[in-house]
């Protein structure tokens, strides 16, 4: 049976797009060239009984999301079920100074202020600014930019604030997050709770636009924590699975797509590496530029894509250190025990000195680290008594010239990888008691083991290509990009390196499918 959409890849950009087209009976096919459906949702046992999300794994993007709130429901009835904490976040300063953020606003304001005078009200002032601009900022940040709903929005807003009002608030969106932090809060540990946040955008403390991304995760961690998946992100894929099957679609994993058909500028179809031939007049692809333009559709005349998917650039690597722990962690200060999402860091300058050295090549000398308790939230993660822990360092370079502290030789990730992982477990382990005594097991995946693991994250980067301004929004992959559209009637591109950018909003997925009437 022909389908009326193929879908290359099982992201989460993937796997919205397919339930939503699936939901109103079209017929779809999934093809992932992984094992395993689920693209960055993947959960793994370490040790017996010890499971662990491997890369993705906290879903306050897809709960504050359209993609959510179309498809929670259904998804819900499927086994996907939400565990969550009251403290999303907090940072450890290399002091055991720490500030715990809450989802109580009042508690938020009351601890602020006691860092510094006023610290907790511009808190409070820009979680309400945020509120107050949400209509029009998400849906710069995740609806299609390229429509005419998206047009009477802004003009709406010009109308409200005036042309030198919109202006004027388009251009302090722009900030950098040390702008922002610098000059709106006093206290170094109520800047140092944020500084870090940057990093998971693929941004850095001075990248443009940076501050506004830091204000928009502040709002979105107190108003709607950070859950995660009950059985592991995994378990998000299984119920994916499991509705889009229910509806009469179809997912096929270990399949690779070798190309994509093209007859007179329509899709045809694809083409798989066996020789396999499928039809179909519709292709969701949710890979790299250069995957799709230099492979899927090599041979086809398109030499401002080809040339603009050569130009694309890729961002930091990503390192991820997971343990399997005989106990809880014993942390030498007292309120992170349940806290989801623990930043090791000394603030801005550190933040930034990490990330610097990444982009340099060189292995940054103090890590930014963010660690993960997933359970604490989900005790079904791991054996009666047991714990999971994870660390994931937001600012890996992807190509190795060096160590800023001088002390790990090697230039290539296979050689260097648990000595830098040594180098993270020493940081961790000045702020847990006992903590070399806990571990039960412990495994390390560089940026080149994870781009082994998935073909779209291209040197380590997860974040599907740099999220500077000049790749992102209008301009996300190419400068030219129109709502993932372009020469090739019948062909999407979705997914991280497409607008609305990266994480598990799934905002690529969810607008090409709406395109397409679902």
């Amino acid at each position: 049976m022909q389908p009326d959409h193929v879908i290359i890849g099982s992201g989460i950009n993937g796997l919205v797009a397919a339930s939503l087209l699936a939901l109103k009976g079209r017929k779809v096919l999934v093809l992932e060239r992984e094992a395993v459906a689920g693209g960055c949702m993947r959960t793994e046992e370490l040790a017996p009984g010890y499971l662990h999300d491997v890369m993705a794994a906290t879903f306050v993007l897809f709960i504050t999301s359209p993609a959510g709130a179309a498809l929670g429901p259904h998804l819900a009835r499927h086994g996907w079920e939400y565990c969550h904490t009251s403290h999303p976040t907090a940072v450890l300063r290399p002091d055991g100074q720490a500030v715990v953020l809450t989802m109580d606003r009042a508690a938020n304001v009351g601890t602020f202020n006691t860092l510094a005078s006023g610290d907790g009200d511009a808190f409070a002032a820009d979680a309400d600014r945020v509120a107050a601009d949400a209509p029009v900022l998400f849906a710069l940040l995740g609806q299609r930019l390229w429509s005419w709903p998206m047009a009477k929005l802004l003009l709406g807003q010009a109308r409200k604030r005036g042309l030198h009002g919109l202006a004027t608030w388009l251009g302090q969106a722009l900030d950098p997050a040390r702008g922002w932090l610098q000059t709106t809060y006093r206290s170094e540990a109520m800047q140092a709770l944020f500084a870090p946040w940057v990093l998971h955008t693929g941004l850095t403390m001075e990248s443009t636009y940076s501050g506004q991304m830091g204000r928009v995760i502040a709002f979105a961690l107190e108003a709607a924590g950070a859950p995660i998946l009950k059985g592991g992100a995994g378990q998000g894929a299984q119920a994916f699975r499991a509705l889009i099957e229910a509806c009469g679609g179809e997912i096929r994993c270990s399949v690779d797509v070798d190309r994509i058909i093209v007859r007179n500028g329509l899709t045809a179809g694809v083409r798989l590496a066996n020789g396999e031939e499928i039809a179909t007049k519709s292709v969701l692809a949710s890979v790299t530029p250069d995957q799709l333009y230099s492979r899927l559709l090599d041979g086809v005349n398109l030499p401002d894509e080809r040339a603009s998917a050569r130009k694309f650039r890729h961002g930091r690597g990503n390192f991820q250190l997971h343990y399997a722990l005989d106990a809880p962690p014993e942390w030498l200060t007292p309120g992170l025990d349940q806290v989801a999402l623990i930043h090791l860091s000394d603030g801005i300058d550190a933040v930034s000195k990490s990330s610097n050295e990444a982009e340099r090549g060189m292995l940054p000398a103090t890590p930014t680290i963010c660690v993960g308790q997933p359970s604490q939230l989900d005790p079904t993660r791991c054996p009666d008594g047991k714990a999971v822990l994870w660390m994931q360092i937001p600012d890996a370079p992807s190509i190795i010239k060096g160590d800023a502290a001088g002390e790990i030789e090697g230039h290539d990730w296979d050689s260097v990888r648990e000595a830098f992982a040594d180098r993270l477990e020493r940081i961790l382990a000045r702020h847990i008691r006992g903590f070399d005594k806990l571990i039960v097991a412990r495994k390390a995946y560089s940026p080149t083991d994870l781009e082994r693991m998935n073909i779209n994250l291209v040197g380590g980067d997860p974040y599907g290509g740099h999220c500077g301004i000049d790749q992102f929004f209008l301009w996300r992959p190419f400068a030219h990009s129109t709502n993932g559209e372009g020469p090739v009637r019948g062909l999407i591109h979705i997914g991280a390196s497409t607008h609305p950018g990266p994480g598990l909003g799934g905002g690529s997925g969810f607008n090409a499918a709406r395109r397409l009437g679902a």
